[in-house]
């Protein structure tokens, strides 16, 4: 799903993950797979998106994405956490797994 500057798509969802990534990054193809992976595996739990920082500055502005690649975690329409940089599988569904309970 690609995420449009809108609060309705992360509101559709109890739990959406936005991964903020752009074309050059390469720790953001290096994490690319594990999302895909994440999203097949969580399906009907768990919605992802992808929000290409480059095509919408305004957007990563308004949620302080810093560095990516950034995953943005909102549980009912809320921001309630981040995780920055390529990090393993194990460490995404570890965050994923305090949010799904």
């Amino acid at each position: 799903m690609r995420f449009a500057d809108s609060d309705n798509v992360v509101g559709e969802h109890p739990l959406f993950v936005l991964d903020c990534w752009a074309v050059w990054c390469g720790p953001c193809r290096m994490i690319a797979p594990i999302i895909d992976e994440l999203a097949r595996t969580y399906r009907g739990k768990v919605a992802f998106g992808k929000l290409n920082v480059d095509d919408n500055p305004k957007t990563a502005l308004r949620f302080n994405v810093m560095s990516i690649p950034t995953l943005l975690i909102f549980k009912e329409g809320k921001l309630v956490n981040r995780i920055v940089g390529a990090v393993p599988r194990i460490e995404i569904e570890s965050v994923l797994r305090k949010y799904l309970q």
